[in-house]
C-alpha cells in the first residue's frame, strides 16, 4: 500500500495544480503551431539541411543540443528581469513573452528531431514516461471541467464556420 502524501504536498497540489495545468496547456497549445512556424522559417533561411544532421546525432549530443535554447535564452530572460526591475514593465513583459514563444518553438522542433536519440537514454525515457503520466494526471481535471469542454466546443464551432466561409 502506498503511503498518503504529506498534507503540505496535498495543499500545494491544490493551490498550484490549476495554474500549473493551465501553463502546461498553453505550452501544448503553442507546441505544434510554433514548431510549424520554425520549420517554415528554417526553409526560408535555407537551414533545413541541418535537420538530417540533428536527427543523426548520438544520444549524448542530442541531449546537449536539447539544452541549447535554455542556455541561449538565459541572457534574454535576465534582460527582461533587469527591465522589470527598472520599471520598464511593458518591455520586460514583452521580452518574457517573446523568449517563451521562441524557446517553446525551438524546444518543440529540437524535441521532434532528437526524440529517437533521447529515448535511447534509458534514464531519459523513464523520466519522459513519468512526466507524461504526471502531466496527464494533472490535466485530467482541467480537461473534464465545464469551462474546458465549453471552450473546446466553441472552438470547434468557430473552425467549422471559418471553413464553411472559405469553401463558399
Amino acid at each position: 500500500m502506498r503511503p498518503s502524501p504529506p498534507k503540505l504536498l496535498t495543499l500545494l497540489h491544490r493551490l498550484l495544480g490549476w495554474p500549473l495545468a493551465l501553463l502546461i496547456l498553453f505550452e501544448e497549445w503553442g507546441w505544434e503551431p510554433l514548431q510549424r512556424a520554425l520549420v517554415w522559417l528554417s526553409a526560408r533561411l535555407r537551414l533545413r539541411w541541418l535537420e538530417p544532421r540533428i536527427r543523426a546525432l548520438p544520444p549524448p549530443a542530442a541531449l546537449a543540443l536539447f539544452g541549447v535554447p535554455a542556455l541561449l535564452l538565459l541572457p534574454v530572460k535576465l534582460l527582461a528581469l533587469w527591465a522589470l526591475g527598472h520599471g520598464h514593465v511593458l518591455l520586460g513583459a514583452a521580452v518574457v513573452v517573446a523568449a517563451k514563444l521562441v524557446g517553446t518553438a525551438a524546444v518543440a522542433r529540437l524535441y521532434t528531431l532528437t526524440r529517437p536519440a533521447l529515448m535511447r537514454l534509458h534514464w531519459f525515457a523513464a523520466a519522459h514516461d513519468r512526466w507524461i503520466a504526471w502531466k496527464e494526471t494533472l490535466l485530467a481535471p482541467v480537461r473534464a471541467s465545464w469551462p474546458w469542454r465549453w471552450s473546446r466546443a466553441a472552438a470547434r464551432r468557430l473552425r467549422r464556420r471559418l471553413q464553411a466561409r472559405r469553401r463558399g
